[in-house]
């Protein structure tokens, strides 16, 4: 397929008021443009229609490369309604274009994913879980959605709940949350693989703490991680640290349990 632009204002600045197009302005001599431009084209065809791309050769369009400030190449820049929304600069790997192109680009399930997160609110699960799944049937990639199903099913499904997130890094928003469900996850493994554990004197809490976690009880299990911090930190690799973050954001900054303890973890820390 011939990505080369032909009418720059109609290819892409018409176009993108439709639907977002992406531009990669590169040239020919440009050994890390030859690297970028396959991966680009391979995300689009896998994109399937959500995004059009449109490369732009610099030494054939100078002006258009100056009018959009065009020092140094590849760069890739994202126009939605006729504007640049955002871009970036240089060869970078797939997995890395695949975020910034998830994190860049308008989400057409906006509004559905509103609605299941204000249906999860009301305590409507089922509904909004199935909100979440038909979302993933038409976007499999959609990390907003797939993390959201992810909270809603740890309890039930740790397996599932750990794959939903497998692939969300650090330079994605939805990292946070994803990395405290794994961060659950491996918690609900070591209460199910108790044998696992280093010898020490928490040992005993720290098991209480996985077995009131695994029952629901955040607010108990918290309290006993924190007893565990206080007595031995370093214990299970500062595991009783990492489960309270982890829980922590799978509650809620504004959760009632999160209040309550938060001034009670810090104190353990630096005490």
């Amino acid at each position: 397929m011939n990505y080369e632009a032909t009418d720059f204002n109609q290819e892409v600045i018409e176009a993108s008021r439709k639907v977002p197009v992406v531009v990669d302005f590169w040239a020919e001599w440009c050994g890390p443009c030859r690297v970028l431009g396959p991966v680009l084209e391979k995300l689009h065809d896998q994109d399937a229609g959500r995004w059009s791309l449109v490369k732009v050769d610099t030494e054939r369009n100078q002006e258009i490369a100056a009018r959009y400030g065009i020092r140094g190449i590849p760069n890739v820049k994202l126009f939605v309604d006729g504007k640049v929304v955002n871009e970036f600069a240089g060869a970078m790997p797939e997995r890395m274009v695949r975020h910034w192109l998830d994190s860049s680009l308008p989400d057409p399930f906006r509004e559905t994913i509103d609605r299941a997160r204000g249906l999860l609110e009301k305590g409507d699960a089922d509904e909004g879980m199935a909100v979440l799944e038909d979302i993933l049937r038409l976007d499999r990639n959609h990390e907003e959605a797939r993390v959201l199903l992810a909270k809603q099913i740890l309890p039930r499904d740790a397996i599932r709940a750990g794959e939903l997130t497998t692939g969300i890094e650090q330079d994605s928003r939805q990292f946070p949350l994803a990395d405290a469900i794994r961060m659950v996850r491996q918690l609900r493994e070591q209460h199910e693989n108790p044998e696992g554990l280093p010898e020490g004197s928490p040992k005993p809490l720290y098991r209480e703490a996985l077995v009131r976690m695994a029952e629901g009880d955040y607010d108990a299990a918290i309290g006993r991680f924190i007893e565990v911090i206080r007595a031995d930190r370093t214990f299970n690799d500062d595991g009783a640290r990492k489960a309270c973050v982890a829980l922590f954001k799978l509650l809620g900054e504004e959760n009632a349990t999160t209040l309550k303890y938060r001034r009670e973890f810090a104190g353990a820390l630096h005490s």
